[in-house]
């Protein structure tokens, strides 16, 4: 953790002030303040979860460094329902837990959002050197354990065109090896690749175990509110940059009064400022899994593989273009996962996880009281659009999985379909998130938007927002690296 510096008491609380002052040190925040502390900049980043240090301490918890399974610990415990929506409490953020998917979506999402700074063209170089720094490479031929080496056979036998191209910005529908933030089996995660090079600088004070309350606008800053240690502390910034994440960024500013006044006034929270977009807008690629019970050859297989170290779960992935897409790009993913018993989320089973790249169905995120501590309220209202696209779109998916898993290469291997998706009621019965919420803060020019172009706060002066919550449409990729790419930019025009 880095040095919290002098620090006086004002009105029984400890204070901290800085030039900037980043909440969360997570896929973008981790990124915005090491690129403001490189430039000189006094910076203070707060992180609600422990700061572990460089790579290669000691403190960082394996399963926070092995790349070859999502990590389960650290997290908010978010839920609703069913579902389980994990996000990462740790320095890095889901940076430090997730896939490690490296993959930038397509040139004409971005060219889509209709705002300077941010067309594909705009991004191309960011993008570019977020991959250098994330240190993302693309998994080797000799690297497939079986069941992605099958799955690669299956989709050459197919005709499909064969690429790891999850970073082209051009590149359509393929099927092929993963691109990674993997380094010697290490998750290479934003503390690494952004703070590591900037920790020793006296500029940039990380504190960690910060539970941000809320925040107050005065006259040349911010006030942020926090508890630490159960201890009140109070942060002062000339500007503050949120990056909290898609479900924290909203609930901030929504403790702080910015908001849709009828629903603050619901929880008991004063209206300041009227922006009702604050926690709508919330989506995710709607997810769900054809799957098959593993045979005892490839049980074999995986066992023998888990044995040598090396058996990540996720190793390949498809993009393909559906009847429903408009534009003849990819509006699908298919993603085969597969472990041994001991290791696999699915418990004896492989799948290929079908996701709806395009989705058009919108929920919200809401606050349910004043107190930090308490959990909000989160409805991504999965396949809910009016046409019904989201789900038409799964339905092509799960066909194409069913494809793949039935080839004779595949199916010697495999065993009987453990979940049925075989009618609609049954596939909105099991979907699931793909973990790449965005929207609830949403930049643009429209009504609803909550900040514009540049990522600052409608009505504010000193509030900018840097993290997937600013995308008013997701891309079509998972939304790591766009996290990371959305950290460098807005750190750019700060």
């Amino acid at each position: 953790m880095g040095d919290m510096g002098d620090m006086g008491g004002v009105g029984g609380a400890v204070t901290i002030e800085a030039a900037y002052v980043v909440v969360g040190g997570g896929s973008s925040g981790a990124v915005v303040a090491g690129r403001l502390a490189e430039r000189g900049a006094d910076v203070v980043l707060l992180e609600a979860g422990p700061d572990y240090g460089s790579v290669g301490d000691p403190r960082w918890a394996p399963e926070l460094v092995d790349a070859r399974q999502l990590a389960t610990t650290h997290d908010w415990g978010y839920t609703a329902g069913r579902w389980t929506f994990e996000r990462a409490r740790v320095i890095g953020g889901c940076s430090s837990h997730n896939g490690a998917i490296a993959a930038v979506g397509h040139r004409r999402d971005y060219d889509a959002w209709g705002l300077p700074g941010w067309t594909g063209d705009d991004v191309e170089p960011l993008y570019r050197t977020v991959v250098e720094r994330m240190r993302v490479r693309a998994y080797d031929r000799s690297d497939a354990v079986p069941f992605h080496e099958h799955c690669l056979v299956v989709a050459e036998a197919m005709g499909l065109h064969v690429a790891s191209d999850l970073c082209d910005l051009d590149a359509n529908a393929s099927f092929g090896l993963e691109t990674v933030n993997v380094v010697d089996g290490v998750r290479w995660n934003t503390a690494f690749a952004y703070l590591d090079p900037v920790r020793d600088r006296p500029n940039l004070r990380i504190v960690d175990h910060v539970l941000v309350d809320r925040i107050a606008e005065e006259a040349g800053g911010v006030t942020i509110h926090t508890v630490r240690d159960g201890e009140p502390l109070v942060v002062r910034a000339g500007t503050l940059v949120l990056s909290a994440g898609v479900y924290g960024t909203p609930a901030i500013l929504q403790r702080s009064g910015i908001g849709d006044p009828d629903r603050l006034r619901a929880v008991g929270v004063t209206p300041v400022l009227d922006l009702p977009g604050v926690g709508a807008n919330l989506h995710d690629h709607s997810m769900v899994i054809a799957d098959r019970a593993i045979g005892p050859e490839l049980q074999r297989h995986l066992d023998v593989a888990a044995a040598t170290g090396f058996l990540p779960e996720e190793q390949t992935l498809g993009k393909f273009v559906s009847s429903l897409s408009l534009d003849g790009l990819y509006d699908i993913h298919a993603f085969p996962v597969c472990a041994s018993n001991q290791t696999s989320m699915l418990h004896g089973r492989v799948g290929i996880e079908v996701a709806c790249m395009t989705p058009r169905s919108r929920g919200r995120l809401d606050i349910t009281s004043p107190d930090p501590q308490a959990a909000p309220s989160i409805d991504h209202g999965y396949c809910t659009d009016p046409e019904g696209h989201d789900l038409a779109v799964l339905r092509e998916g799960l066909a194409f999985a069913s494809e793949m898993l039935d080839h004779p290469v595949l199916a010697s291997l495999l065993g009987d379909v453990v979940t049925d998706v075989s009618t609609d009621r049954a596939v909105l019965d099991a979907v699931a998130h793909y973990y790449h919420p965005v929207g609830t803060c949403a930049m643009g020019t429209h009504d609803a938007a909550v900040c514009d172009g540049r990522g600052r706060v409608r009505g504010l002066q000193h509030v900018v927002v840097a993290d997937a919550s600013l995308f008013h449409q997701i891309p079509r990729a998972n939304t790591n690296l766009p996290a990371v790419m959305v950290g460098e930019r807005i750190a750019s025009w700060l």
